[in-house]
C-alpha cells in the first residue's frame, strides 16, 4: 500500500489542490482573482520548459537508436503495427464520442474569436510545419516545426558517426537536465492547477464538475471496451483463440504492475516475461516492447482526443469538422511518439494541441486536469499495449 501511495502520490496531491481550488472557486469566488497569478506563473514555467524539453528529448531518442540501426523487416512490421494501433485506438474514440456526446459550456465571445485565424490553409499548413527564422522554432506557437526540426537533427546526430559523438552526448544531457527541470516545475503542479481550478469554477460555475465527469466516465468506458475487445482483436489475429487465451493469462502481471507503478517503463519487465511466456520470440520483444513503450501508447491516443474534444467544447468550436479530425489524428500520432519517456509528458501533447489549433489559454488547465485523471487506464493501455504489439509483429515476422 506505501509503494502504491508513493508511485500514485503526484496524482493524488493534483488532485487534492483540484479539490481545494474548486472549494475556494465556490465559497470565496471574489479572490479567485488574487490566487490566479499562482495558475499564471505555473503556466509560464510549463511553457519555457516544455520547449527546449521537447527538443532535447525527440532528437535524443533519433539519435540514440544508432546500435539499433538494422531496421529490417521487423522494424518496418513494428513502425505499422504501432501506426495502426495508435490510429485504431483515436478512431474508436471519435466514434465514441460522436455517439455519446458531451454537453459543451459556451465559451465567452472573446474567447471564440480569439482562436479564428483568417489565414489560408495554405499559409496555416506551412506554418505548422515551418518557421522563417531559427529562433521562431523555440516558441510554443510553433511547436510542430519544433518537433520536425529535431527529428531531423537526431537523425543528422546519427548520420555523422564519430565525428557527432560530442553532440550526441550533449543532446543526452540536455535531456536529462530538462527532465529534471520539468520535474521540478511539476511540483508545485497542484498549487498551480489548484489557482486555475479556483478561477474557472467561480467563471464558469459548478457546471464545470458534470462537464469533466461526462468526458471522464466516457473515457473509462471506452478505455476498458478498448482494452478488452481490442486487445483480443489483436491477440486473435497473431495466435488466434490459443492467443487471446494465452495473452490474458500473462497479462494479469504486466496490468497490475501498471495500476501499481502508473509507468510504463516500469512495467517493461513484467512485459518481456510476459512475452517470453506467451512464445513471442526474444529477437521480436526485446525490440519491440523497449521501443513501443516510448514510441506506441494506445492510452495516450485516447485521451489526446477526448482532451481536444474538451477544448473545443469549451471554446465552441465544432471537433467534427473533417480537417479539425484529420489534425487530430496527426496530433495523436505526434502525442503518442513524444509522451513516451518523459515524465508528464502527455502536457507536452496538450502543449502541440493548443500550437496546432491556435486555442486559446483558457483549455489548457482543462485539458491538463483531463490528462491527469485519466492517467491511470492510460498507463494500463500503454503499457499492455506493448505486449499485444509483440505478438502482432511476430505474427508477420518469423525469426
Amino acid at each position: 500500500m506505501k509503494e502504491v501511495l508513493k508511485n500514485y502520490s503526484g496524482i493524488i496531491l493534483l488532485l487534492f489542490g483540484i479539490a481545494i481550488g474548486s472549494i475556494i472557486g465556490i465559497v470565496a469566488p471574489n479572490i479567485v482573482d488574487f490566487i490566479k497569478p499562482l495558475g499564471d506563473i505555473f503556466l509560464n514555467l510549463l511553457f519555457v520548459s516544455v520547449v527546449p524539453l521537447v527538443f532535447f528529448a525527440v532528437s535524443n531518442s533519433i539519435a540514440s537508436l544508432e546500435q539499433q540501426s538494422k531496421f529490417g523487416k521487423i522494424m518496418a512490421t513494428m513502425a505499422f503495427t504501432f501506426l495502426f494501433f495508435i490510429l485504431t485506438a483515436a478512431v474508436f474514440t471519435i466514434c465514441a464520442v460522436y455517439v455519446f456526446p458531451v454537453s459543451g459550456i459556451s465559451g465567452s465571445s472573446e474567447i471564440i474569436e480569439a482562436t479564428s485565424n483568417s489565414d489560408s490553409w495554405g499559409n496555416r499548413i506551412v506554418g505548422f510545419f515551418t518557421v522563417g527564422e531559427f529562433t521562431q522554432l523555440f516558441s510554443r506557437q510553433n511547436m510542430l516545426a519544433l518537433l520536425i526540426f529535431a527529428f531531423m537533427t537526431g537523425f543528422s546526430a546519427r548520420k555523422a558517426g564519430e565525428k557527432g559523438q560530442a553532440f550526441r552526448s550533449f543532446i543526452a544531457s540536455g535531456y536529462e537536465v530538462m527532465k529534471e527541470l520539468l520535474l521540478l516545475i511539476m511540483k508545485v503542479a497542484p498549487i498551480g492547477l489548484g489557482a486555475y481550478f479556483a478561477y474557472q469554477v467561480a467563471t464558469l460555475g459548478p457546471q464545470l464538475f458534470g462537464f469533466y465527469a461526462k468526458p471522464l466516465g466516457l473515457y473509462y468506458i471506452a478505455g476498458v471496451v478498448y482494452f478488452f475487445v481490442f486487445f483480443s482483436l489483436y491477440a486473435f489475429i497473431a495466435k488466434g483463440q490459443n492467443g487471446v487465451k494465452s495473452f490474458w493469462t500473462n497479462a494479469i502481471y504486466p496490468t497490475l504492475t501498471a495500476l501499481s507503478t502508473c509507468s510504463s517503463f516500469a512495467t517493461m519487465p513484467a512485459n518481456l516475461q510476459a512475452a517470453a511466456k506467451i512464445g513471442v520470440p526474444s529477437q521480436i520483444s526485446n525490440i519491440v516492447i523497449p521501443i513501443g513503450t516510448t514510441l506506441h501508447k494506445n492510452g495516450s491516443s485516447m485521451s489526446s482526443i477526448i482532451k481536444i474534444y474538451v477544448a473545443f467544447l469549451i471554446i465552441g468550436r465544432d471537433f467534427f469538422d473533417p480537417m479539425n479530425l484529420l489534425l487530430a489524428l496527426g496530433i495523436t500520432v505526434f502525442v503518442s511518439i513524444v509522451a513516451g519517456g518523459i515524465p508528464n509528458g502527455g502536457y507536452i501533447g496538450e502543449m502541440l494541441m493548443i500550437s496546432v489549433y491556435k486555442l486559446p489559454q483558457e483549455a489548457i488547465p482543462a485539458v491538463m486536469i483531463i490528462g491527469t485523471l485519466v492517467d491511470p487506464l492510460a498507463t494500463v493501455l500503454n503499457a499492455v499495449g506493448q505486449l499485444v504489439a509483440s505478438m502482432f509483429v511476430s505474427r508477420f515476422v518469423k525469426v
